[in-house]
């Protein structure tokens, strides 16, 4: 398997002529409006001035991938409007952060003036823009990147995705059958709770007429043995 960079070495080099110039006027912010106390201040605008050097260095290489990708990647009548858009910004951007470096070399050890941070943070602004015309070019137009292989009948590849409303039908139903058993609960433990409150009457009641039944039988014996004494 022969080792391959598709289509060039350009989005290896774009990251980080990115990163590195952004990072630089990050801390150029940061080190510019810290107190004079502080002294990590030095350090930070140190670091913030090797990034600037290193990133514009890079970004040699990095320009000239891109002048290799912009003349040899297949494209069409319309997303070449969109790469040569994306070219001009790269080179202005390139161009004004030569000139940064260049201007920041020449100070040593002098602390940067804010013309020249003005100057980088204007750089650091097309920078963004330029790259993010050059996610366009991948990401919309598709320039760079190869096709995905065509999936046969029967074959392929499908990511399921949750189906937010089913799971809130279905929350609803069993938020509904919840309810429904403890309605049912409820109407249980109230029928057995009457049960029970009927149940001691009917045991008195039946209390009563076995007392009942049983005066009766006295009186009715107590008459018998009078009637038979008397004869």
């Amino acid at each position: 398997m022969s080792f391959e960079i598709i289509p060039n070495w350009h989005p290896i080099f774009v990251h980080f002529s990115i990163a590195l110039l952004s990072v630089s006027s990050a801390l150029l912010i940061i080190g510019k409006f810290a107190p004079q106390k502080y002294l990590w201040r030095n350090t930070v605008l140190t670091v913030s001035r090797w990034n600037l050097l290193i990133g514009a260095a890079i970004s040699i290489a990095t320009v000239l991938a891109g002048w290799y990708a912009y003349n040899t990647v297949n494209h069409d009548d319309h997303s070449h409007l969109a790469m040569t858009s994306h070219m001009k910004w790269a080179l202005g951007t390139f161009s004004l952060f030569v000139v940064v470096a260049t201007w920041s070399l020449t100070m040593r050890k002098k602390e940067v003036g804010f013309l020249l941070m003005s100057f980088q943070l204007f750089a650091t602004l097309m920078l963004l823009v330029t790259g993010f015309k050059g996610g366009e070019l991948v990401y919309r137009h598709g320039l760079g990147v190869m096709s995905l292989p065509e999936a046969e009948a029967g074959e392929g590849h499908e990511h399921h995705h949750h189906d937010h409303d089913s799971h809130e039908h279905s929350k609803n139903e069993n938020s509904s059958d919840e309810k429904i058993d403890v309605q049912k609960d409820k109407a249980d433990y109230d029928k057995a709770k009457k049960i029970k409150k009927v149940a001691p009457k009917t045991d008195k009641v039946k209390q009563d007429k076995k007392a009942a039944v049983g005066d009766d039988s006295g009186e009715e014996s107590e008459e018998h043995e009078h009637h038979h004494n008397h004869e």
